[in-house]
């Protein structure tokens, strides 16, 4: 498993491919959102390597962009109002650890 297509999908236990586009839209939402987010320039990602930590980030927010796509908060917080927020907030604690912090 070295994808993070694969990761993704045995995030969210998926065993098939029907939305394998749907999520590598999802994931490119996210890897992008991270450079953003730590800095870098778009598409850095494509040439250098993910951290763990930013991968962990990157595999959470696309999780939650699936699970959220009809516009609740999806999953197993369905009943928790603030898991959206839960999830941006450890998804931003998780990339900040990589940001480049000298920009």
């Amino acid at each position: 498993m070295n994808t993070l297509l694969e990761k993704v999908k045995a995030n969210l236990i998926l065993s098939h491919n029907e939305d394998d586009i749907l999520l590598q839209g999802y994931i490119t939402a996210a890897v992008s959102y991270a450079e953003s987010y730590q800095h870098l320039k778009e598409g850095h990602y494509s040439n250098n390597i993910m951290p763990p930590t930013t991968e962990q980030a990157v595999i959470m927010l696309s999780s939650h962009f699936y699970e959220s796509r009809d516009g609740s908060t999806g999953g197993f917080f369905s009943d928790n109002v603030q898991a959206g927020q839960q999830v941006w907030n450890t998804v931003n604690l998780l990339l900040r650890i990589d940001r480049d912090w000298k920009v």
